[in-house]
């Protein structure tokens, strides 16, 4: 019999792993629910298609299977939010999720969307749940996604439930898209110009100096000339050595990425970063907020809506914020003394949070301090970008000017002595 390995969460939010003997997968996942585990991702180490039940088929002679390239199979974010939200408008308006599905496979244009939602109607019509099919396909399909799905089904309001899921994806790649576009604008513009200069250093400067050399008979050259032409040759002798340490801090910071420890180091660079971190941290805050809010509106417990939080975080310090959260609330504590207490939330979060306890509308306290904090966040890239521009322009302004300075000393020198 196959043996299928499986991720779940029990009633507490604690996340098991293990393995089970069952003769497909919808069987697997039906014993782990009857052990009283939500899982979240069964998979099998028998010969299956991805989705579905059925055994991979042998081919004779040549196979006539294509294989689609890694860059054409991916799945962007804004497709899938497309995708949920017509979901979300089919369910809503009636159609019945399965019929539903077909209409939405036959007009989705990305190859790897179009494969999943056809194997999801496959298993759907084997007896799967949406959420159990979901779970076949976690490189699209995250553990939010199933999870808001599965408490989607249980209380009857799947159409609600995809049309959140649908507006959390929106707003969640919005906030991204401005982060990113705040820290893409300077590093585009360090790089330009860095390129530049180095050109000028490497390929004009000593063209200078042999000209120099010619006209001014030995005199000495200023002391400005001299420091722009030293930087120049020291430039010129050593830039593979230079390549070779952007190479080698490159592969440093994907080598600590791969470690729990390297993550948390880099992470807490971000946050002490002078101006970026404090972007950082209320984006980090804003989706913390807007993904526990989410879920707990959906009909999440809170102790399994956070362990989901802190797989979704991308962030250490915060993952391990919110995993103080979830211990002190396994405890008996309310929400609110461990935000409190933690300062990589604000007083004024906890203080939401302590409000949404006392009246009984957490969820949507926590989906308003989201809303909050993605205003911050507009806030801080509008300030960034007043201030960026100017400081850039200043920086490179100074370097310019340095290096045309040095240049023109000796030729006033040179002129002096012609006339």
């Amino acid at each position: 019999m196959p043996r299928f390995q499986y991720t779940a969460h029990d009633i507490n939010g604690d996340e098991k792993k293990g393995s089970v003997n069952a003769p497909d997968q919808a069987a697997a996942t039906a014993q782990l629910k009857s052990k009283g585990l939500f899982p979240t991702e069964v998979s099998g180490t028998d010969l299956k298609l991805p989705g579905t039940g059925n055994p991979k088929p042998r081919s004779k002679g040549l196979s006539t299977e294509i294989h689609l390239p890694a860059a054409l199979s991916t799945v962007h974010p804004k497709q899938l939010m497309v995708l949920t939200r017509q979901m979300a408008t089919l369910v809503h308006a009636g159609l019945p999720l399965l019929r539903g599905l077909k209409v939405l496979e036959r007009q989705e244009s990305n190859p790897a969307l179009k494969k999943a939602v056809h194997e999801i109607s496959e298993s759907i019509e084997g007896g799967s749940t949406f959420a159990d099919a979901l779970a076949a396909h976690p490189r699209i399909f995250n553990k939010l996604y199933i999870n808001m799905v599965k408490a989607g089904e249980a209380g009857g309001v799947l159409d609600v439930v995809l049309d959140r899921l649908a507006t959390y994806m929106e707003k969640a790649q919005k906030v991204k898209n401005k982060v990113r576009s705040a820290m893409t604008y300077p590093i585009v513009v360090l790089l330009a110009s860095s390129g530049i200069m180095i050109f000028l250093m490497v390929a004009i400067i000593p063209k200078f100096e042999t000209i120099f050399a010619d006209m001014l008979d030995g005199r000495p050259l200023p002391r400005l000339t001299l420091f722009v032409m030293g930087a120049s040759e020291l430039i010129k002798e050593n830039w593979p050595m230079g390549l070779g340490i952007l190479a080698a801090l490159i592969a440093l910071i994907a080598l600590l990425k791969q470690f729990r420890i390297g993550r948390v180091i880099l992470d807490s660079l971000k946050l002490a970063f002078p101006l970026f971190g404090n972007l950082v941290r209320m984006s980090a805050l804003a989706r913390f907020a807007r993904t526990l809010g989410t879920l707990m509106e959906s009909g999440v417990p809170i102790l399994q809506a956070l362990t989901i939080v802190k797989e979704t975080m991308n962030n250490e310090i915060v993952s391990k914020a919110v995993q103080e959260i979830h211990d002190n609330i396994k405890e008996g504590e309310p929400m609110a003394a461990p935000v409190e207490a933690n300062r990589i939330f604000p007083p004024i979060f906890g203080g939401m949070v302590e409000v949404g306890e006392e009246t009984g509308e957490l969820p949507a306290m926590l989906l308003k301090t989201a809303d909050m904090y993605e205003d911050e966040v507009d806030n801080v890239v509008a300030g960034l970008s007043s201030i960026i521009e100017p400081l850039l322009i200043v920086i490179l302004a100074v370097v310019v000017g340095t290096i045309v300075i040095a240049m023109f000393l000796p030729m006033v020198s040179i002129i002096g002595n012609l006339s």
